[in-house]
């Protein structure tokens, strides 16, 4: 997808990595010759301004250029990091397509975009990935603003089919003179499993006329291909095209096989071939992902990561390799998800690469999180055969790791890049009276909204989401989680929990999760906000947390479980969690989960503080104590479903000020409801209406800006909110 970049994310799947990423470059481990030089005009990338460029080449300098490009993306990776797998695997495809097509006016759309790092470099953006002072002058994905050859912003997946079928009809309406040439989607085998890229297909083939639809084949998703289509493809591989059942054909599509994918004068051929056809055909290579990474073994205890050894006396720097057709069930080898360990073929560390500077660093959120879910969810399942984890390709990002997949057998389903199938099929095994846990990115689940509005809530199915990545990050615009509380807060009949620590967390998901018929088990879906960094490095630093230490008062707990986590399902200790997990929550049930809890009793202001927000607000009660001697309620509504209305009628009295935080957009999201609510049941005496301060993100898309600045904007600071709190008394 993506990303499902992914992966991410996925990222990434942290998504994006801004800037130049410090400490030790990895060039030495790429052979002088073709080291890259940003401004040697010996080597043929610094001298690629624009796909003219990549015409005027002599037939034999395109190996050549194909090698320099490589060495780039390799150094690349290990100093900024990104989705440098699946662009390895496109090289020789993507200078073939600038070769043989004329962009801008020939129109290419590449699918998720995320291996568009060589088409970049190919118009005019080569520096961007040469020169390191430079690296955060292009985004991960595709952009028109950034380039006339870019077609749109695209960071999920499966819609490029579609998007060509679009611009080839205005072409074919208007003529000629509307510019537009040869229509070309480029598409991977994991983005074939999306349901709009089957749309895109059925739709190509009726529309007609030229559409090219080049189908890249490495045989290798995020996590591995999954779907019945698989096996169809693997059989058109080992026939050379000529298998049948062929899917594309079932399509009415013309189709051509290409089994060389990353031979540069093979698929020159091909689009040669095709190039101006009359009638939509799919260009269907077969490559290699990853290409030029280490292919000849992995080294899972290894701190550091190499780029080497790579066959550079190979034609572009590609080498066989036994990495491809693994027999275990994922299709993927057991490279433990390490992103800095990527090689070549079936890698699902190569989907996103970290930067050597971040080695040795602790897992991110997602990861650490993710893991804690799934060694909580492991020891149910010999006694619940209904419950199953399902990730819609995106595993490992989210701490699902490979050995965990292993162990879980039938319990565990990656349904491939399929977001919108994943929560309908969750649906489907909830009204069987299974209990689903869906897992995946904030911004990946807006794909399925349609199947939350109908299969799940409003068949009141008791599906789990865990929503990994949600609030504000330094993402890219394409993968931004600032819009999931406006999401899923607002659909009927869902319960949104917010958790603020690893307590409350699996204690969330111990309820959502409830066997059906257990007592107190809530009625329908319940989507559980995954906590992300803010409340990860509170947690590793009760520093953070000014007011409570982290410590927090107990929930009336019966039935409770002592966690304990082996190594092998994650390494989350009992020591993490620190206390119990009640399974129950006896007493109050729903009710209880949906309580907001007072941390701290004090008067003139109260500070609500919603998930990654919360230890903004203990760290402004400490500043408004420290510097004006007011002592601040605080507040943690641990879920944005619902308001408590008993909490805040007793703001009322001794109180001027109630303050909202969240780490997501303001508008239509949860503090304008606490607003509204002191609007709608004003009273009479004017001093028991308390003023409302909401702070959140503005309604926008942000592109690659770091946490921080994203915070001194929106005003998510101490400084800002205290003088706001100030400056109203």
């Amino acid at each position: 997808m993506r990303s499902a970049s992914g992966n991410g994310f996925d990222s990434s799947d942290s998504f994006a990595v801004s800037g130049a990423a410090e400490g030790t470059t990895r060039l030495h481990d790429i052979p002088p010759s073709i080291t890259p030089s940003h401004g040697d005009d010996s080597h043929l990338l610094s001298r690629i301004a624009s796909p003219a460029d990549v015409k005027a080449l002599a037939p034999n300098e395109l190996a050549e250029l194909c090698r320099e490009i490589r060495a780039t993306l390799l150094a690349y990776g290990h100093q900024h990091g990104g989705h440098i797998g699946s662009n390895l695997g496109m090289v020789e495809a993507t200078v073939a397509l600038h070769r043989v097509f004329d962009s801008p006016r020939d129109r290419i759309v590449f699918d998720v975009s995320h291996q568009s790092y060589v088409h970049k470099m190919l118009t005019g953006r080569a520096a961007a990935y040469l020169d390191p002072d430079r690296f955060s002058e292009v985004t991960g994905f595709t952009n028109p603003d950034e380039s006339k050859h870019d077609q749109f912003v695209l960071g999920h997946t499966g819609t490029s089919i579609s998007l060509a079928c679009g611009l080839a009809k205005t072409r074919d309406m208007e003529g000629p003179n509307r510019g537009i040439g040869n229509v070309i989607a480029v598409i991977g085998d994991g983005s074939l499993s999306s349901g709009v890229a089957f749309e895109g297909l059925n739709n190509a083939a009726e529309q007609g006329g030229n559409l090219i639809i080049v189908f890249n084949d490495n045989e290798m998703s995020i996590a591995g291909d999954f779907g019945g289509m698989y096996g169809p493809l693997a059989r058109l591989r080992a026939s050379g095209g000529t298998a049948q059942p062929n899917l594309f054909n079932a399509f009415g599509l013309d189709y051509r096989y290409v089994e060389a994918g990353n031979d540069v004068s093979a698929l020159v051929a091909a689009f040669e071939e095709v190039r101006d056809i009359d009638h939509p055909v799919v260009v269907h290579i077969h490559t290699l992902k990853g290409a030029g990474y280490d292919g000849e073994e992995t080294h899972a205890d290894r701190q550091t990561a190499s780029a080497s050894p790579v066959s550079f006396d190979s034609p572009t720097g590609v080498h066989p390799t036994d990495n491809v057709n693994h027999s275990e069930p994922w299709h993927s080898d057991h490279c433990n998800l390490s992103d800095h360990e990527p090689h070549e073929g079936q890698c699902e560390a190569s989907h996103w690469q970290n930067p050597d500077a971040t080695i040795g660093k602790p897992d991110d959120p997602r990861k650490h999180y993710g893991k804690m879910a799934m060694a909580a969810l492991e020891p149910r399942f010999a006694a619940e055969p209904g419950l199953v984890v399902i990730s819609p390709a995106t595993p490992g990002s989210n701490g699902i790791t490979h050995e965990f997949r292993e162990r879980a057998g039938a319990h565990y389903v990656d349904t491939g890049i399929t977001e919108s199938h994943a929560v309908a099929y969750a649906a489907g095994i909830a009204r069987a009276g299974g209990t689903p846990v869906v897992a995946t990115t904030a911004s990946f689940f807006q794909r399925a909204y349609d199947q939350f509005f109908q299969e799940m809530s409003l068949n009141r199915s008791r599906v789990t989401v865990l929503d990994f990545l949600g609030g504000l990050s330094g993402s890219d615009n394409t993968h931004s989680g600032a819009y999931d509380v406006t999401m899923f807060s607002n659909i009927p009949g869902a319960t949104m929990l917010v958790p603020t620590s690893a307590r409350d967390y699996l204690a969330d998901l111990a309820w959502a999760t409830a066997p059906a018929g257990s007592a107190d088990a809530p009625a329908g879906p319940v989507v559980i906000r995954v906590p992300g960094e803010a409340i990860l490095t509170a947690e590793r630093d009760a520093t953070l947390l000014p007011v409570t230490g982290g410590q927090i008062a107990d929930r009336p707990q019966s039935t409770s479980l002592p966690v304990s986590v082996s190594s092998a399902s994650g390494g989350i200790s009992a020591a993490t969690v620190r206390g119990t997990v009640s399974v129950t929550a006896q007493h109050a049930g729903v009710r209880h989960m949906l309580d907001w809890r007072v941390n701290q009793t004090g008067s003139h202001a109260a500070i609500i503080g919603l998930g990654n927000a919360y230890p903004l607000a203990e760290q402004t009660a400490a500043a408004l104590s420290a510097d004006y001697g007011i002592t601040a309620t605080v507040i943690d509504p641990r879920q944005c479903t619902s308001l408590d209305s008993d909490v805040l009628e007793s703001l009322r009295d001794g109180h001027q000020q109630v303050i909202t935080l969240e780490d997501g957009q303001l508008e239509g999201g949860w503090g304008e409801k606490v607003t509204a609510y002191y609007a709608n049941h004003h009273v009479s005496d004017g001093s028991r209406n308390p003023h409302v301060l909401n702070f959140g993100a503005a309604k926008e898309f942000t592109d690659r800006v770091p946490l921080g600045e994203l915070n001194e904007r929106y005003g998510l600071t101490v400084e800002q909110v205290t003088e706001a709190i100030t400056r109203c008394f």
